[in-house]
């Protein structure tokens, strides 16, 4: 492999992210043959130079996982947090270190990728690289057309304009609409917050494909490694 820029090194090896490796090296938790480095672009060498985090020695993963997961409501998308509630990785169940690609809120489910390959998951959160994400969602209260109509051409909340996305509506039961929601970014709670902006509130919300990446039959809490073509697929947008 060569040489390779420190965060780059770090996040091959399945440790964490790109974007977590920068806070690690800028913080002093790095070092390179004894040395602390804070320069994440500084160069290693992968096969002769010594990379420690925290004083822990790390190595470049040689095989990267991809795991598709039909997330169950009341799971958390990170590896723990202070209120100890359950985590996805506890569905997963293998000895690997693997994180979650992105977000799904704690109140949501459907379809979260799991991996141990950083370089694709700081490429795939990247804000450039938009891959569009289908929802299903149930929302409460009155919803009308030219509300779709603004919601669809972006709106504002939290400080920002929502880019333009596609909304439909699959039909109506008992003040409840259901729709079909694709964006093609995925800011905290982001369409919870577009449809609270007009007083409806959503009340059931599940992701079924991300791109190409459909969930399928996939049964709730249950997971499956990706084919080769879904990988390749995702490789081939970023």
């Amino acid at each position: 492999m060569g040489d390779i820029r420190l965060n780059k090194f770090i996040s091959n090896s399945g440790y964490t992210s790109r974007r977590n490796a920068d806070e690690l090296i800028f913080n002093g938790e790095v070092t390179v043959n004894g040395v602390v480095v804070i320069e994440p672009g500084y160069q290693v060498d992968s096969k002769l130079d010594r990379v420690e985090v925290s004083g822990s020695p790390i190595a470049v993963q040689a095989d990267f996982i991809y795991i598709m997961l039909n997330k169950p409501e009341k799971y958390i998308t990170t590896v723990k947090d202070q209120f100890d509630r359950p985590s996805v990785i506890d569905l997963i169940g293998i000895e690997d270190r693997i994180y979650p690609v992105g977000r799904l809120d704690y109140d949501s489910k459907g379809l979260l990728l799991l991996t141990n390959d950083g370089e694709l998951t700081f490429k795939l959160t990247h804000p450039s690289h938009d891959i569009p994400k289908n929802y299903l969602v149930q929302v409460k209260g009155d919803l009308d057309a030219a509300t779709v109509a603004k919601l669809s051409k972006g709106i504002y909340i939290d400080g920002y304009r929502t880019k333009p996305c596609e909304i439909s509506v699959i039909g109506e039961i008992e003040h409840i609409t259901k729709l079909s929601v694709v964006i093609s970014e995925g800011r905290n709670r982001q369409i919870r917050k577009m449809f609270e902006k007009f007083k409806c509130r959503v009340v059931d919300l599940q992701r079924v494909s991300i791109g190409e990446l459909k969930l399928g039959d996939l049964p709730v809490g249950k997971w499956r490694h990706l084919t080769t073509d879904e990988v390749r697929y995702l490789k081939d947008r970023i």
